[in-house]
């Protein structure tokens, strides 16, 4: 004990003479201007931090990106949106799992012939992690359930169409339930016919509507470069429909007016006629009074 006393005795003059050497190394302005003070120096840590982000103190923020499904099991990203590194706006911090609701509807075959079609069951890598349930849909009956349980079942085409439904479940909890619909092959050579007429008609009416769409830019255009000899057809074609218009009313005045003359001219000639009668039978009578 008295041994390690006398030795950290001996250690404080040491360290006091080099101190004082390294401050007569330096002049008094400096020391006084950027010299920490001894307090300061000995609550510094050995190791500094650089100074950092301000952004990495405020809150974290995170949003979630669209599910990759809408119904089932699928995809996420989980979106930071404050606090990212190299002062990025918005950086990924991982990709999670998402569910939407369990009942996905009528699916479509991942491939199919004349004589068979594969229906899948809704699931994500790995496969062995669920277990399926598939099911034939009878009419007003109960589902037959059948022993394939494999995510994809190969199904040869009936005589009649026939509908399955696949249980995709993990730990006794239902994942997504989706249903499909095995047509025969008459049904499904009629189906492809309708498709590709429709598909011609289709690209029929994109066509015709394309052509008029450039014929009416073409128009557009031509009549803004044209503009002037445009307006002065236009204006002529004005005139002259003003023009015609007016010739037009006044022949059917002149045509009204030649018809109302004849009708005078007649009314007149048949009243001269029944004075001249009067006259006439007004003569005679006085004649036979005078020879009586």
């Amino acid at each position: 004990m008295g041994l390690r006393e006398a030795g950290g005795v001996g250690k404080l003059p040491l360290f006091l003479g080099l101190l004082l050497y390294l401050l007569a190394k330096k002049p008094v302005s400096s020391i006084n201007a950027s010299a920490p003070s001894v307090d300061v120096a000995m609550n510094e840590p050995v190791v500094t931090l650089e100074e950092s982000d301000p952004n990495m103190t405020e809150p974290k923020e995170v949003e979630f990106g669209p599910c990759t499904v809408t119904c089932g099991i699928g995809f996420r990203e989980v979106i930071l949106t404050s606090g990212c590194p190299g002062g990025e706006s918005k950086c990924i911090v991982r990709v999670e799992e998402c569910r939407g609701p369990t009942d996905c509807g009528w699916g479509k075959p991942i491939s199919e012939s004349l004589a068979s079609v594969k229906i899948p069951c809704i699931f994500v890598p790995p496969e062995d992690r669920f277990t399926y349930t598939w099911k034939m849909l009878i009419p007003d009956q109960q589902s037959l359930i059948l022993p394939n349980d494999s995510a994809i079942l190969e199904v040869h085409r009936d005589t009649h169409p026939v509908a399955f439904q696949c249980d995709t479940e993990e730990n006794d909890e239902l994942i997504a339930s989706v249903k499909y619909t095995v047509y025969t092959t008459a049904e499904l050579e009629t189906r492809r016919s309708k498709k590709q007429t429709a598909d011609i008609v289709l690209v029929f009416i994109l066509i015709t509507g394309v052509i008029v769409c450039v014929g009416m830019i073409f128009a557009v255009v031509f009549i803004i470069l044209n503009w002037e000899a445009v307006k002065t057809f236009w204006q002529t074609k004005i005139w002259k429909s003003r023009e015609e218009i007016i010739r037009s009313t006044h022949a059917s005045t002149r045509t009204s007016d030649s018809v109302q003359m004849p009708t005078t001219d007649n009314s007149q000639i048949s009243q001269l006629e029944t004075n001249v009668q009067e006259q006439s039978s007004y003569q005679e009578w006085n004649a036979e009074e005078g020879e009586n």
